[in-house]
């Protein structure tokens, strides 16, 4: 290794130090300052000004993401993001690479059930060639057949891979069960045989028809105000049109019943999801919900699950639980490895903490010290440009308005004893739940934990 490649990497760790650390001021509210205008061709744009370093931060969240795939074509969501920056007209593959390097920018993109991101990191003298890279891969891809082959030959390769990976395994089972014939219970890759199924035509009606501004939103943080920052996009993407303003009615769906899902696998540790269906994000009990599952099993070392599943019996050496939550749908998982002769019990403790979070509730401790963490961790969201710019693109999504990094702390610090009772009881069903083992099943030996009811 030679000294001037030491001092190239220590210069770049020194730079994404000084991004983490010296741009934080003391609060969320003087670390944001985000304001918010619309161009007129619908295109929504948040921005926070940080003058820390001369770089600037793009956050682009689009509604183009998997649920919208045509049946017998699922994947072709995901396809479209990864082509993005694949080539234009203006540029090859090669070309926009060779771009990038030059600035020393980053631009990538990829895909979640809902949206599709767009992310570029750049310094601010390269601001402008920035923007119309970014343009370019937003208003005039073209989606090259060679390079469509590659990226399939590509997802496809990744879907096998998840096939051997006994918790990809797990996690496919238990959302196909949550939500059956519903687009979010498929993968957002798709299948081997759908991806083959997508072409070149299927990529450019897709992108025409969803690759919009007013479908839309652009989080814009770094060196740059708000002012010079919307006169620029303003010039960048005047040309994107607007396309058909309508948007899609909300999914109705029809969640899965309680299953008992077994895969056989020869594995040493079996991998289980245990949960149900949770709530979407803008659900008036998300905040109380989030402070109870801090204390079931989102906590850490100091959650219940991980305390007598973990400490007291030695069962597995990690489990959480979670709610997780987006804009139609939301989960509740339990989620845990342990020995494949242990599963039964593991699961069975699992259920029995539910149960008696239900019964009991929290204590006072237990609350104080979910809201403290809640709360004292909030600002760590923030610690890097790129993540405040992904924070704002959420906030504008889920509709939380701007204000939200202001109003967080005192919704948490509100949160009651009665209230983790209350969403327990209302948002935790064990009679529900969908149990999935991917286990060396003979040594699991397991039993079917619904027929009772009370666990395995």
């Amino acid at each position: 290794m030679t000294f001037a490649f030491c001092i190239f990497h220590f210069a770049i760790a020194l730079i994404f130090l000084l991004m983490g650390v010296t741009g934080i001021p003391s609060s969320s509210e003087a670390r944001l300052s985000p304001r918010r205008s619309v161009l007129e061709n619908g295109l929504v744009v948040l921005t926070s000004e940080q003058k820390a370093l001369p770089m600037v931060t793009f956050n682009l969240l689009i509604e183009a993401g998997s649920r919208y795939d045509p049946a017998e074509r699922e994947g072709l969501a995901n396809l479209a993001a990864r082509l993005l920056t694949y080539g234009t007209r203006s540029r090859t593959a090669l070309q926009i690479s060779e771009t990038l390097d030059f600035m020393g920018a980053k631009l990538s993109a990829g895909c979640s059930e809902e949206v599709a991101t767009v992310s570029m990191t750049l310094l601010k003298k390269d601001l402008d060639a920035g923007l119309q890279l970014l343009a370019e891969v937003l208003t005039q891809s073209v989606f090259p057949a060679e390079e469509i082959d590659r990226q399939k030959q590509s997802v496809v390769a990744s879907i096998r891979a998840k096939e051997e990976d006994p918790g990809e395994i797990a996690e496919k089972k238990f959302i196909e069960a949550l939500f059956p014939r519903s687009p979010y219970g498929r993968p957002v890759e798709g299948t081997a045989d759908s991806v083959k199924r997508v072409d070149r035509t299927s990529l450019l009606e897709f992108y025409e028809r969803y690759y919009r501004p007013s479908r839309a939103i652009l989080a814009v943080v770094g060196d740059i105000s708000h002012e010079e920052i919307v006169a620029r996009l303003a010039g960048a993407f005047g040309s994107w049109e607007k396309g058909n303003s309508t948007k899609e009615p909300a999914p109705v769906l029809s969640p899965g019943p309680a299953n008992f899902i077994r895969v056989n696998k020869d594995l040493t540790q079996a991998n289980i999801i245990v949960g149900h269906e949770g709530v979407p994000r803008g659900h008036p009990d998300y905040y109380a919900i989030q402070v109870m599952n801090y204390i079931l099993g989102g906590g850490g070392f100091s959650s219940r699950l991980m305390d007598s599943i973990r400490n007291e019996r030695g069962l597995a050496y990690s489990i959480y639980s979670s709610f997780d939550a987006d804009k139609h749908v939301g989960s509740f998982q339990v989620v845990m490895q342990t020995k494949n002769e242990s599963a039964a019990e593991a699961i069975r403790v699992a259920v029995e903490e539910v149960r008696r979070i239900r019964d009991q509730g929290a204590t006072d401790e237990e609350l104080q010290a979910a809201k403290d963490y809640l709360v004292g961790s909030f600002p760590l969201r923030l610690d890097t440009n790129k993540r405040v710019a992904g924070f704002l693109t959420q906030v504008e999504f889920f509709g939380l308005g701007l204000d939200y990094p202001e109003r967080y702390a005192e919704i948490i610090r509100g949160v009651s004893r009665d209230d983790v009772l209350r969403v327990a009881r209302r948002y935790l069903h064990p009679e529900k739940l969908i149990v999935v083992v991917v286990a060396d099943q003979n040594k699991a030996a397991l039993k079917n934990p619904l027929d009772t009811g009370k666990g395995p």
